[in-house]
């Protein structure tokens, strides 16, 4: 007997077809993907690599997948095979699971179109908030004929192989037989991953390549295990008191505070080019405004000729980074002002209450603080975090079914969002204090759809109508905000959460943490750019600076106009690589205490590999390190006791 035969013979004739199956459509989703995404950003010359890689990847899944059915095979007494039943059962269940596996397919050709990546955290997320993401699907694809496409395609596979399912069905087994059945079904699942990693993914020098080679179910399943990552175990360390001094050398104050630590009384020392301190800010974080998209960035399509008009009118930051690539990495840093921490975000995280937050800090001295969302705020645990953190909670549930003009799956139009805001500002009492209010829009997100007869791209008008129905949105609100009595004392923050795409041959291309962020307050600030790089966790402490607020040094970010703000540098995630950018070198951490640079280009960003510079990986490390322990040891929380 040959090798092949004896390796196969513990296997039914059954378990033996649907491996074909499996393989095939695996592969087939390989290649699709690969000739969508192109040569340009996978050479050939990494093909071998890709597929050899990605064959022993599907064939852990398959195994792992096809463990139940040889159980099951081992257990079913042979007098039931030949069954009319069981025949009609078995039948039912390989159109049944052909059928899923093809929607398995799909669903990664449409996670890929949005994130360039095998699913991972993110869709893991997603299976949670069910309800936004069915609605997102069926409003964005022609679900009825995907699925008929689906159920009919599967329908002709299970036909093509009737011959030989009706041979597998015709098979019987002996008790030796059986426990060899049973034994690899236990056996083979542990074994094979145990040997497996999900790191084993990786083709250097190329993020593309790098997804390709995964499986899809493979990648979820190593999300689910890494959604939570122990910085001290997974990451290069330091002497925490050698990582504090490195941190106090850059001029970042917040180090392992004590848990009751409060607002410094020690007066903040500014360079900031307001008139005089505005009464109150508007934070207005835009869905994936990428910088690319606006004229006052370079870009020609004429998507943003709005906001470029209030970009020229206001304070421009040239070179404001994104610290991750979700909504929530985006809400961590613009209302905590501390480095990305692998793993899930601060705010989907447990004890995540009564943090240091602009907000917490703002109502301790005497503002009204809300968090305005025109979805519905469970998603993602907005609701939870910002109500745990002191902010009055508005979100769809709030607005006036009269009031809503349009809305998808993900909220209403920004327009309704905007309108609300006004109106809840105009209610009796609500400006008698300053107030801080964070208003997260939801317009420019797939299915890209919004109100007709606002821009000349009919809705749904794929990114670029988003873009420019966003650009509308938000200019009509600053319009309507100039006939109220508090505008001439407020500051509008106008700040992406993320780029729109994260996609780049490198793990962390920087040019897509790039984003859009004005300040614009017209009676109160000069028209001017700001062309030194900062961090979106700087957007904080820079509004304390503004307002002449306490606080700011609890936050690792620093103000943009204080005399001691640290060297340029900005920080740049996913959910486990974490990079630090300076000097034009991208220092990047990564699990199994992993540390690459790369040299980027000033111009284009594009990054080149080249040796560590110790210098810099310390620095990295002191962030990154001290940024994880002070959230998990509760140094972030602000007057604990008092709560």
């Amino acid at each position: 007997m040959s090798p092949l035969k004896a390796f196969l013979r513990p296997f039914p004739l059954l378990c033996l077809i649907l491996t074909a199956v499996l393989l095939t459509i695996f592969t087939l989703t390989r290649i699709g993907l690969l000739v969508y995404t192109g040569v340009d950003s996978v050479s050939p010359q990494l093909w071998p690599e890709l597929f050899i890689k990605g064959l022993w990847f599907d064939l852990v899944v398959t195994i792992c997948l096809l463990a139940p059915v040889l159980m099951y095979e081992a257990v079913l007494p042979n007098r039931w095979r030949h069954s009319k039943w069981h025949s009609l059962l078995r039948w039912l269940w390989l159109w049944f699971s052909v059928a899923a596996l093809l929607f398995g397919a799909v669903s990664e050709a449409t996670f890929w179109l949005e994130f360039t990546t095998r699913f991972n955290f993110i869709a893991l997320d997603y299976l949670i908030y069910t309800t936004e993401v069915i609605g997102n699907i069926r409003e964005s694809y022609p679900v009825g004929w995907i699925f008929s496409g689906i159920g009919l395609i599967a329908a002709f596979l299970v036909w093509r192989l009737a011959a030989q399912i009706r041979r597998a069905n015709q098979a019987e087994y002996s008790k030796k037989q059986r426990w060899n059945m049973a034994l690899a079904a236990f056996l083979l699942p542990i074994l094979l991953l145990f040997v497996s990693n999900i790191d084993q993914m990786e083709i250097k020098q190329n993020a593309y390549a790098t997804e390709l080679a995964g499986n899809g179910l493979f990648s979820i399943v190593a999300a689910a295990r890494r959604m939570e990552l122990d910085y001290d175990k997974f990451y290069r360390t330091m002497p925490q008191d050698a990582a504090n001094a490195t941190l106090e050398k850059l001029g970042v104050k917040n180090k392992l505070l004590p848990a009751t630590s409060s607002p410094s009384d020690k007066p903040v020392v500014s360079q900031n080019p307001f008139s005089k301190p505005p009464r109150n800010v508007i934070l207005i974080s835009v869905e994936s405004l990428s910088a690319s998209f606006m004229g006052a960035y370079g870009a020609t399509d004429g998507l943003t000729p709005r906001l470029d008009k209030i970009a020229n009118e206001g304070l421009k930051f040239e070179q404001l980074f994104a610290t991750g690539t979700r909504t929530v990495r985006g809400l961590d840093a613009l209302s905590l002002g501390t480095p990305p921490i692998p793993g899930q975000a601060i705010v989907h995280r447990p004890n995540n209450d009564h943090l240091a937050t602009i907000g917490e800090l703002l109502k301790q001295q005497g503002f009204s603080t809300f968090f305005f969302y025109g979805g519905y705020g469970y998603f993602d645990n907005m609701n939870g975090y910002f109500a745990a953190n002191d902010y009055q909670i508005i979100d769809r549930t709030d607005i006036p079914k009269s009031s809503i003009m349009f809305e998808n799956v993900w909220g209403v139009a920004d327009e309704a969002l905007f309108n609300h805001v006004l109106t809840h500002f105009d209610g009796k009492g609500t400006t008698d204090k300053p107030f801080f209010a964070h208003i997260m829009t939801t317009s420019n997100h797939r299915p890209y759809t919004y109100p007709n007869g606002r821009i000349d791209i009919p809705s749904p008008g794929g990114r670029n109508g988003a873009v420019k129905y966003t650009d509308y949105a938000i200019d009509k609100f600053i319009q309507d905000a100039k006939s109220k009595p508090w505008f001439a004392d407020t500051l509008f923050v106008i700040v992406a959460d993320h780029c729109a795409s994260v996609a780049g041959k490198t793990k962390l291309p920087v040019e897509k943490y790039h984003i859009a962020a004005i300040f614009y307050a017209p009676e109160l600030l000069k028209p001017m750019v700001y062309k030194p790089m900062i961090s979106q966790m700087d957007i904080p402490p820079t509004i304390l600076d503004i307002l002449g607020k306490q606080g700011s040094e609890g936050f690792f970010g620093h103000s943009a106009f204080s005399p001691e703000a640290a060297h340029e540098r900005a920080f740049i995630s996913n959910y486990q690589q974490l990079g630090y950018l300076k000097n034009g070198i991208l220092t990047v951490l990564s699990p199994k205490q992993k540390v690459e640079s790369f040299r980027v280009d000033s111009a284009t960003y594009e990054s080149t590999p080249m040796e560590n510079d110790p210098e810099l990986v310390n620095e990295a490390i002191a962030y990154y390190q001290t940024g994880s322990k002070a959230f998990k040891t509760g140094a972030l929380r602000l007057n604990l006791q008092s709560h």
